[in-house]
């Protein structure tokens, strides 16, 4: 710990950081934990999907409609006192898939009043709405979009670790599409998800859930695969599956053997040394599941993982350092892909199997000296949308998230007032914890995810940059 990170911390340094507009950040609810306070809904004209998604996750609602008054009896000073709810309620679901007007957004503004300086620490807004392109008339697509604003300045003005995101509905989305989404928002699986966007859509035909889903296991004896395993984020992922029943294949380069055996020792999987730019790296993965799993075992999910940096200015950026990042973090995947997605491949991917890939709000938003960084991240971006069009026949989903600044071992190395800065320029105003990234990363492969498709989901505390 440098001097002035010893002073920053000290009691006198944390009053300073206080007065200063730099208070220690809320603690946030993390893991398979619902709010603690009631969970209020609001259907507004046109929706009730959210209604039968809570009943059948055995959520019991209140309906702040009828629980807020507007016009509440004014106090002592004669002053009109603001609306507000009977109980502090542990989170807000606005059920928006029948707006299409102006006019209606007012009831919007209703419901959310209340709940701005009411919501519960680690509380949660969570809007559902009709994509634009599913709606008709210019006054219902530009509402569409008016929900988006709502939702991101509401995300920025919530306090306590509270969250606020967007899930657009496409057309023909059943309760059993939604389930996993809504769980997931509610629960503190999403706390480093906020000011988010991205869309659900019907299962496609032969994803059904099984009978025997376990929300709680839903990768019961299924078989993931986590590149760059070894350490951080990486072994986060890991671990987060193997909470929820998978089996763990942890890959990564043979220099960090030592440590890639002890995640997998740890969580009773197996470990594959391997180099994945080199040519036959998919053909080996899937070797080794076929050899340690069986002959007729198959990969549910693969992880993407593994990612390299080479910083430089462009000015001084060479060949070799270019394509380096771009080899390892995007062209790897697409080749390792394209060999496990045979299905006719011993130890490849399931027929109903989950891609995911790590992109980063660098490639969102551009980052200085990441030139090659952001064009690979971006990329893996724009694989994932265009993978799950090629994959429209088959019940894979490809999807991917994109971290923001999240406490590892390499950003502890970073200066203490640049990790300060990047720490605190988002809406939580704080860092995010490796588990955050798997978290989001175990709800986009659970079985019961299949509507969630060619998505890509910034786990970033709704960082202040780009959108």
């Amino acid at each position: 710990m440098s001097i002035l990170e010893a002073l920053f911390t000290s009691p006198v340094g944390k009053l300073v950081a206080a007065k200063a507009g730099l208070a220690e950040p809320p603690v946030l609810r993390r893991g398979r934990l619902l709010p603690t306070g009631a969970v209020a809904l609001a259907s507004l004209p046109g929706g009730g999907i959210a209604a039968d998604v809570l009943d059948a996750l055995g959520i019991d609602t209140i309906d702040p409609l009828l629980d807020v008054a507007e016009n509440r009896t004014p106090d002592d000073k004669g002053r009109p006192q603001p609306p507000r709810y009977e109980a502090r309620p542990g989170a807000l679901v606005i059920d928006a898939t029948g707006v299409r007007t102006i006019a209606e957004l007012e009831l919007i503004r209703q419901v959310l009043r209340p709940v701005m300086k009411g919501l519960e620490k680690s509380g949660r807004v969570i809007f559902l709405a009709t994509e634009a392109d599913a709606v008709e008339g210019l006054e219902a697509k530009a509402v569409a979009q008016s929900i988006d604003g709502i939702m991101r300045t509401v995300g920025k003005e919530l306090r306590g670790g509270a969250t606020a995101n967007l899930v657009l509905l496409a057309p023909g989305v059943g309760v059993e599409d939604l389930t996993s989404t809504l769980s997931f928002l509610l629960e503190g699986r999403s706390a480093f998800v906020s000011g988010q966007v991205w869309r659900v859509a019907p299962r496609k035909a032969g994803d059904a859930v099984g009978a025997d889903h376990d929300a709680d296991r839903p990768f019961a004896d299924r078989v993931v695969v986590v590149t760059g395993a070894a350490r951080g984020i990486g072994a986060a992922i890991a671990r987060t599956f193997h909470r929820d029943g998978a089996k763990i294949v942890a890959v990564d380069v043979p220099a960090a053997g030592d440590a890639l055996a002890g995640v997998a020792n740890a969580l009773r999987g197996s470990a594959l040394q391997l180099d994945i730019t080199a040519p036959d790296a998919g053909a080996r993965i899937a070797a080794h599941v076929a050899q340690v799993h069986g002959p007729d075992a198959k990969i549910f999910a693969i992880i993407h993982n593994a990612g390299i940096t080479r910083d430089k200015m462009l000015a001084n950026l060479d060949d070799k350092l270019w394509a380096s990042v771009l080899e390892v973090n995007l062209a790897a995947e697409m080749r390792i892909n394209e060999v496990l997605l045979d299905p006719t491949l011993p130890g490849g991917l399931a027929e109903n199997a989950r891609i995911v890939g790590i992109a980063s709000t660098s490639g969102w938003a551009g980052n200085k000296g990441q030139t090659n960084y952001a064009a690979s991240k971006a990329g893996v971006m724009g694989l994932v949308r265009a993978e799950s069009v090629e994959l429209a026949d088959r019940p894979i989903t490809t999807n991917a998230v994109a971290p923001g600044f999240i406490e590892t071992e390499m950003t502890g190395a970073i200066p203490f007032v640049q990790r300060e800065v990047f720490r605190r320029t988002n809406s939580l105003g704080q860092g995010g914890a490796p588990v955050d990234v798997a978290e989001t990363i175990g709800y986009l492969c659970d079985p019961a995810s299949g509507g969630v498709d060619g998505q890509v989901i910034r786990v970033c505390g709704q960082n202040l940059i780009g959108r």
